[in-house]
């Protein structure tokens, strides 16, 4: 059976409770479904952002906090794949192919390629400009 990888745009309409994507990964099944290092990156990122922000807001620190632990809760719960060396021998592979996407997104590729998993993302524009990744949109 086909393995994938939820980009971070899925990540968050799956967190959201989208149910086309929690259709789709009913059927293909959790074990097949892995997110990446990358991804966490991003959330934590996104997540600590809120929390700085937040101080001159007092009042959002108990949402800002909230986001952060269900996050956490989230990624505990959650296949992850991680930027090992084979990921980052594709991804320097890719950086001299001079593939003009971001480098957020070229990681996530590199590890895609690297662990022959299926990218399952809305992003199809700027991913498809890598060569041998293959694509889905669960939303579609």
């Amino acid at each position: 059976m086909s393995r994938y990888i939820l980009d971070t745009d899925h990540v968050t309409l799956f967190q959201h409770n989208n149910s086309k994507i929690i259709q789709r990964a009913r059927t293909v099944g959790s074990s097949n479904i892995f997110v990446t290092i990358i991804t966490l990156e991003e959330q934590l990122r996104g997540r600590l952002a809120g929390i700085s922000r937040a101080a001159t807001k007092p009042e959002q620190f108990p949402v800002a906090y909230h986001n952060l632990r269900r996050t956490l809760v989230y990624f505990c719960s959650v296949n992850l794949l991680d930027f090992d060396d084979e990921a980052y021998n594709c991804y320097q592979n890719l950086r001299q192919q001079k593939i003009r996407i971001g480098t957020q997104d070229l990681k996530i590729a590199a590890i895609a390629i690297a662990n022959r998993t299926i990218l399952v993302t809305r992003n199809q524009q700027d991913f498809s400009k890598v060569p041998d990744l293959a694509l889905l949109d669960w939303t579609e």
